[in-house]
This record gives structure tokens, sequence and C-alpha cells, in this order.
């Protein structure tokens, strides 16, 4: 459990306790104070930001009248729900796109941060919102880095410009935004080299880059598990030029993602994006509200539901219509699993239902996510006419599968027992009378979403 986990898993306890507790009066609110200090402690957020955040949440909870129609009880949780949302930035900030345009988003940080990953996951991200999006590889310093880059950007389809050849950073952001420029991408996105923020001369190459490219918005790539290093760092960058975000990455697994995130915050210089883990789409906007509302486990609807959004299979209407009758193949089971792991890890998006984020055992997370990479598994091991009609899997090709997919015989038949349940359930839907609307969908449009 990172960090982060902890801390939310521990701010929800102390709010348990006060929903259990037969009265809310003083010596209860002094013992919530106490429980929060030590989880934001242990959090690593600065000692001095803690007791500023712990007396504004006592003397409130304590001073203010009660509004009509609210128990203390609930007062309370406002408070602290207002005071950590207010002290994250209150307001969430967002990167301005101009659409139809080029926008240059220039990505700045020292190395080994996290840039080019980051660097993927924006492109991925805007993406999926509908822009032309493309990447440029100006970073001549790293070995490798035009590689993974390249690798990244196969992997979402996005086109990415460098030249192993050219050794001049500037020429090839030149080049590459000339290029992109004049093919008409709305985003383009700089990535470049890693700079410490002790080397001048570095520094003094990213300010000239930056004059050059004239970039729309300067993105300072910060790695979560620096802790309260991380005012340091963006200082020691926004003194070079001007930082207009922060990506603060590896928080989902930092031990020190707290002093990260309240280092950043407390020197107000917007956190726009966080990385909550390894994969390409592992990129969530940061909303400070929406945030803390996950930490308390009052859950994140809004997000939750712009990922299901962004996950929807997109199927065509005929096949929609085969599927309600019933004819439903082990591809399409296939292709829903995609769209759900698309959403990110399975804990992640259980974090975004009310009261669901740490009511279940890790254990039982963590399994969850296990079966889904080996049902995965199993179906690529399957051929097109196994994935076609199941009922062929005879115990010889069970076993086959089981042994090409690396998993045993046992979840083979596991997955083939789910995939007639899902195709039962289908069928069910498809007999059952079809509300006016989704018949009109269906008689209307080229396509329908499932999720």
């Amino acid at each position: 459990m990172s960090s982060l986990e902890r801390l939310g898993s521990s701010l929800t306890d102390a709010i348990r306790k006060i929903i259990k507790a037969p009265i809310v009066d003083e010596s209860v609110v002094n013992e919530l104070v106490k429980d929060f200090q030590r989880a934001l402690l242990q959090a690593d957020v600065k000692v001095q930001l803690v007791l500023e955040i712990s007396e504004k949440i006592r003397k409130r909870t304590l001073n203010e009248q009660l509004p009509r129609g609210i128990s203390r009880r609930e007062h309370l949780i406002k408070v602290i729900y207002e005071e950590l949302t207010t002290f994250l930035g209150d307001i969430p900030a967002q990167i301005r796109i101009n659409p139809g345009v080029s926008n240059i988003l220039m990505l700045v940080g020292v190395q080994g941060s996290g840039k080019t990953t980051s660097a993927a996951k924006i492109a991925r991200y805007f993406q999926k919102r509908g822009f032309k999006t493309a990447l440029i590889c100006a970073d001549t310093f790293r070995f490798g880095a035009f590689h993974q880059l390249q690798q990244l950007a196969d992997k979402t389809n996005v086109p990415m410009y460098g030249d192993l050849n050219e050794k001049n950073s500037f020429k090839i952001a030149k080049k590459g935004i000339e290029k992109f420029r004049s093919e008409g991408y709305e985003i383009i996105i700089l990535d470049t080299a890693g700079r410490h923020k002790n080397e001048e001369s570095l520094i003094k190459d990213m300010k000239e880059l930056a004059h050059i490219v004239n970039p729309d918005e300067i993105i300072l790539i910060i790695d979560a598990t620096i802790g309260q290093q991380a005012s340091i760092q963006a200082e020691a960058f926004h003194e070079a030029t001007k930082i207009g975000s922060v990506f603060l990455t590896k928080l989902d697994g930092s031990a020190r993602g707290g002093g990260a995130l309240s280092a950043v915050a407390s020197i107000k210089t917007p956190i726009k994006f966080i990385g909550m883990g390894e994969g390409i789409d592992a990129i969530d906007t940061f909303v400070p509200s929406r945030f803390v509302g996950r930490l308390l486990g009052m859950g994140d609807i809004e997000g939750l539901i712009h990922k299901v959004k962004e996950a929807e299979a997109k199927i065509p209407r005929n096949k929609a219509k085969a599927i309600l009758k019933g004819k439903f193949t082990l591809d399409d089971m296939y292709e829903q699993m995609e769209s759900m792991k698309s959403m990110g890890p399975l804990k992640h998006i259980l974090k975004m239902i009310p009261n669901m984020g740490y009511r279940l055992p890790e254990n039982a997370l963590d399994e969850a996510e296990d079966r889904l990479k080996k049902w995965h598994y199993i179906i690529q091991s399957m051929t097109k006419e196994e994935r076609d009609d199941p009922k062929i899997l005879s115990s010889s090709r069970i076993k086959r599968v089981a042994r090409g997919s690396g998993t045993s015989e046992k979840e083979v038949k596991k997955l083939i027992k789910q995939y007639f349940t899902m195709r039962k359930f289908m069928r069910s839907i498809g007999k059952r009378k079809m509300p006016p609307f989704l018949k009109k969908m269906l008689r209307t449009q080229k396509d329908i979403s499932f999720t």
C-alpha cells in the first residue's frame, strides 16, 4: 500500500470514529485532530503545514456556527474536506488548448523524473479527447530516449519526430514543430533532455530552447518519490524559465507522495496532472476537490464517469443486435476486458465509488486484477475457431491453451464458465422489451456504445 493509500485509509478511519461517536464534543474533535496530524506526518507532509491545517480544522469545528439542518458531525466532515481542498489549490488548474491551431507543450525536469513516459501519457490524454497530437524527441543526451519515445508513440498511434543523427536539440525541436505545424497538429509535445538543477549549462540550454520554440506552456515533471524536495526543484526550474504547471509522477507507489503534493502546492505552482501508475492511460488531471474526495473515501463519481466514457467500446449496430441475441464470442468478451483495462488499475477505479475505496481487502483487489490478466493471456492463446465457438474446447484443447498461456487448466475452465454466464446474460437482455430510446438509437445511429 502506497503512502497516499495509507493516508486515505487513516483519514477514512478517523472519520468513521466521528460517525460512530455518540456525541461530537471538544474531546472527540481533539482526538480527530491528533489522528489527522499523525496521518499527514506519516505521508511526509511538512510539520508546519500539518499544524496549520489541523489548527484551522479544530478552530472552525469548535467556533463556527452550525448551518441550518447540519449536525456537528456533518459539519466536521465538511470542514475537513474544505480545508484539505483549499490547501491543495481549491480551484483546479487546466492546460488551455486553443483548438484548430498548434499548441506547443514543452516538458522539462531532472533526469529520471519520468519525462519521456509522461510525454506519451499527455499525448494519449489529449488524443482521447479528439485532439490531433504529436510528439518530438529533443533529448539528445540520454541514450535510448529516442527509441523509448518511439515505442510509446507506436502504442497509441501518435506520430513522433526525432533524428538520431542530429546532436543539436534546437534544430530537432524547430524542424519537428515546423513539420507538425504544417500538417495541422493541434498539440505538439516536446520531450527535452533531463536537467539537473545545479548544472548551469543545461539550465542555460533549457532557457534558450524555450526562447526558440516559444511554447504555450512549460510543464515541469517531478518524481513524487523525492517528497518535500519537490519544492526546491520546482523553485529552481521556475527561476530559470516560467513554469506553467507541474506533472507529479509515480504518485501511486511513492512513500513520500504526500510530501511532494504538499510541497508543490505550497509554492503555488499549479499541479495539472498526476501519474497514478505505469500504463499509458495512468494519468489523471489534478482536481483538488475530487482528489480529496477519493482520499476521504467519498468517491469521485465525476472522474469515474469520464473514465467510463473514455473506455467505451464502440460496437457496430449489426454486431450489437447479434450480441443481444446471444451471438457473443470470446473476442467480444476480450474487447470488453480491454476497454475495462484502459480505465486503469481496478483499485483506483473502486476508489472513485463512494464508500468503496478502503472497504475491500487489498488481497481481494489484487486477485481480481490477476484473474483479468490471466484471462487476457488465455483468450490470446486460443485459435480463432475456439474464440468463436468455445463449445469445441475439449480437455486436450484446454490443456493446450493452459500450456500456451502459462496458466492452469482450472483457470481456463473458469474463464469458459464466465463466458457462458455472460452470454446467457446478454441473451436475457435481448429477450426483454427494449426501451423506446434504445430502439431509436439502433434505428438512427451507425454505432452504439457498450460499457
